[in-house]
């Protein structure tokens, strides 16, 4: 284990069991999650990544896209 996450459970171990039991659940959905995702990666052919490299392009060349800019403006603090 890292020490950052042992910092992290002990810190977790000061809390209320009810609220132990909310990051546990919060941390294990985002396990899942990000399992779901791997193996939708995994899954995805050159055919698929290609496809959807076309429709990003096509979204972007039509103007149906925004700029990450005027979404995260430089110099903002971001939540």
């Amino acid at each position: 284990m890292t020490h950052l996450l042992q910092q992290a459970i002990t810190e977790i171990e000061k809390l209320p069991v009810s609220e132990q039991d909310s990051v546990a659940t919060r941390i294990l959905a985002e396990l899942a999650d990000d399992q779901v995702w791997a193996a939708k990666f995994a899954a995805t052919n050159q055919q698929q990544w290609d496809h959807l490299a076309q429709s990003v392009r096509r979204e972007i060349a039509e103007g149906e896209t925004i700029p990450l800019d005027d979404v995260f403006p430089h110099g903002q603090p971001q939540p």
